[in-house]
């Protein structure tokens, strides 16, 4: 008697991404949006009774992308003060223009701009940074979606909150509120080092102690925080952070461009993890991520797209590419991150340091079927020798063809399920017209 099953998708290749190399003629059997059974593609057939069978003659199939930092409703700023120096960027630019249209309405729309932009490329999961967390949860659960929201702290007062304290009370309620929803997880997202109080950088590591959950911060992005650090409190950013106790395996760096030896081996050390965004550092002129170090150290990292404001795409298949040539080129190494290895920061690296390396980030049964269908069909990709290698140096995002986020088909053929296109580009001109007025 054949088991019940309610999806089986037959791809050319399967790439688990938690073991090495890439299965051929392979079935992956979801059930209740779980993976149920990897397997060959014939005994799959035998052995299970489906509702749905999918071929995908020519595609790939990899587990669903992890973007590991991100300020999602900041796709509306999308080419807003291009080509400023960071704090330029920051203080004349985007905090003056966030101050004056930032508001639930204007969160709720540019997160469903970039899901819709993150879906379409693959992109299952975001660790979101940014102001009213509890709606662009809602927004993510209605673009299915699935979201680490970051409860976002800053000193100063924005249209969200007035202070450190007010801020850490919206964020815990609205992870009281949002608690039962599946497809949401929560981290404290204190904004950066020169943003933030030792006394609430210390109340944040206490909760989050208390409450098992990651703490995902900027840190030595530019030359200039360094610099500043050491002026006002004596020692650079990781150090003063290390002494209030916030380094550990449950603490995200977000770019950490400016590292010298000791801090390399210090994040190994603590089994903390680094959320690397080469794009938005490259065009913010930050410098570039001593990524190999980091990786022949031990230290776990990801791989982020930062906010549409400073990339100017959420694409995390162009951020794989861009972290493998760079790693190569800066290092003089050209094995400094393989083609495999880049696949894994985007998808394991960012589950694990999101602490849901149990649920997603690999084609494992027991794990969420969160997946992705890439096709390698196109004449530009041929012919196909390494379809790992085609994923990375070869195919863009353009070539998804069909997303599932917990067994839900977000992406069929291209297209949205949950999403409406007109809707979401009337929405952008709405905000454009507003904040050009």
């Amino acid at each position: 008697m054949k088991l019940p099953a309610d999806l089986l998708l037959l791809p050319q290749w399967v790439v688990p991404v938690d073991i090495d190399g890439t299965l051929t003629d392979h079935a992956v059997v979801v059930r209740d949006g779980q993976i149920l059974d990897l397997l060959p593609a014939d005994a799959a057939q035998a052995r299970y009774d489906v509702a749905q069978t999918l071929a995908l003659p020519g595609q790939v199939l990899i587990p669903g992308l992890v973007n590991l930092h991100c300020h999602a409703a900041m796709t509306l700023l999308r080419g807003f003060a291009d080509d400023q120096p960071l704090m330029d960027w920051l203080q004349q630019h985007v905090w003056p223009t966030e101050k004056k249209h930032v508001s639930e309405a204007f969160v709720r729309d540019g997160t469903l701009l970039a899901a819709a932009e993150m879906l379409l490329g693959g992109i299952t999961t975001v660790n979101d940074m940014y102001f009213f967390p509890a709606v662009a949860g809602e927004a993510f659960v209605q673009a299915g979606m699935r979201a680490t929201l970051g409860m976002i702290v800053l000193e100063f007062p924005s249209a969200y909150a007035t202070d450190a304290d007010d801020y850490l009370a919206k964020g815990l309620a609205m992870r009281d509120a949002l608690g039962n929803e599946p497809l949401l997880n929560f981290a404290f997202a204190p904004h950066a080092p020169y943003t933030i109080s030792d006394a609430t950088f210390g109340r944040i590591n206490t909760l989050a102690e208390q409450l098992g959950l990651p703490i995902h911060t900027h840190i030595h992005e530019t030359a200039d925080e360094v610099t500043t650090s050491l002026q006002q409190h004596g020692v650079r950013p990781l150090e003063r952070l290390a002494r209030l106790g916030l380094l550990g395996p449950n603490f995200i760096g977000v770019h950490a461009v400016h590292l010298n030896e000791a801090e390399i081996e210090f994040l190994a050390k603590h089994g903390c993890h680094v959320a690397h965004c080469p794009t938005s550092n490259l065009k913010l002129a930050s410098g570039i991520a001593p990524i190999a170090p980091l990786a022949a150290a031990g230290v776990n990292f990801g791989l982020g797209s930062d906010g549409a404001a400073s990339n100017n795409r959420l694409d995390l298949f162009a951020e794989m590419r861009l972290a493998a040539l760079l790693a190569k080129g800066v290092s003089g190494n050209v094995t400094a991150l393989p083609a495999a290895a880049a696949l894994k920061a985007a998808t394991l690296g960012g589950a694990r340091a999101l602490n849901l390396e149990s649920r997603i980030g690999s084609i494992t049964p027991g794990k969420r079927a969160d997946l992705v269908a890439v096709d390698l069909t196109a004449v530009s990709s041929q012919p196909v020798f390494d379809p790992v290698s085609h994923l990375i140096y070869v195919a863009g995002r353009e070539a998804v063809s069909h997303v599932w986020v917990d067994g839900k088909h977000t992406v069929n053929n291209r297209c949205l399920t949950s999403l409406d296109n007109d809707d979401l580009i009337a929405r952008a001109a709405y905000w454009r017209t507003k904040i050009t007025a």
